[in-house]
């Protein structure tokens, strides 16, 4: 890491010339406005291909033990950072094939050629895996934890949450609703699975959607991050929490066991108001100075 590294990496992220249009950057699956999501149900890649998974936040990814939905073997950003480069089923950013002349391009701007100089001293600086590992810590200072909840939790700020998302981190963490039973952590997701198992799959759960078990991603900003879950299917977080609600009121019935479902799953359905209190604390996950600040920086 290095102030050089990070600033050519936060010029990668934007750069559209690293996409096989010339239209398409990191950006845009990732925009800062929406805490690194695209608003999309299911991500896009360049030439317009739909991807079969929504876009993930970026929001602290620098603390991910391993990336992605489904595969967890990608164990560093810069290991990750080579599926969107060089994906060709579906293309994403469509790079396979023409490494070099992007590296040729960019070594052909004066400023990009300064650029690459700073971060990487020496012979032959701007290379595709000088690429790589500039974007991998642009990504690494990609760091949120200025939230209500963060301001209540860690500065003793009582007055930063509601009395109702008060209640709501109070349900969250209860385990009758269940919720931190895979959401858990600093950033509200599996990774201290990945550290505590050492499994390679423990931070992966089966959330009711799909027969294949999922990663459990972070819930920082998640008011920002719509439409929901792997595959996009909910629009609003009361959709979100209306499903788990249903899951719960399965269990209620069926007893623990149900068709394979993951025993953290609620255990009981949801009342309007545990409904209503549970958005109001994961609305308390906004960092506005997060998303402002790279926002600005685009």
């Amino acid at each position: 890491m290095s102030e050089a590294k990070v600033a050519l990496g936060r010029r990668l992220f934007f750069e559209t010339r690293i996409s096989v249009t010339g239209r398409y950057s990191c950006a845009s699956c990732h925009d800062p406005a929406r805490a690194f999501t695209d608003g999309r149900r299911l991500a896009a890649g360049a030439t317009g291909a739909q991807l079969d998974r929504n876009a993930m936040s970026l929001a602290n990814v620098a603390w991910n033990i391993s990336f992605g939905w489904t595969d967890p073997r990608p164990r560093t950003l810069e290991a990750q950072m080579l599926k969107p480069l060089l994906n060709e089923h579906p293309v994403e950013l469509g790079v396979r094939g023409r490494e070099q002349a992007l590296v040729a391009q960019l070594a052909a701007d004066p400023d990009y050629l300064r650029a690459f100089a700073a971060a990487f001293p020496g012979d032959s600086p701007v290379t595709f895996r000088h690429l790589v590992q500039a974007i991998a810590a642009f990504e690494r200072t990609l760091v949120s934890g200025r939230s209500p909840f963060d301001r209540y939790v860690f500065d003793g700020a009582h007055e930063a949450l509601t009395a109702q998302a008060k209640r709501g981190l109070a349900l969250f963490f209860s385990a009758r609703i269940g919720c931190a039973g895979c959401h858990s952590g600093f950033n509200f997701g599996g990774n201290w699975r990945d550290a505590q198992g050492a499994t390679g799959r423990a931070s992966f759960a089966n959330d009711g959607t799909t027969a294949r078990t999922i990663r459990v991603p972070g819930l920082r900003n998640v008011a920002l991050t719509a439409p929901y879950m792997h595959d996009g299917r909910f629009a609003t977080l009361a959709e979100v929490l209306a499903h788990y609600s249903a899951i719960g009121a399965r269990r209620a019935t069926a007893g623990s066991a149900m068709d394979g479902a993951d025993r953290r799953l609620p255990r009981a359905p949801f009342s309007a108001q545990e409904t209503a209190d549970l958005i109001a604390f994961l609305n308390s996950l906004t960092d506005p100075d997060f998303t402002a600040h790279f926002a600005a920086a685009r």
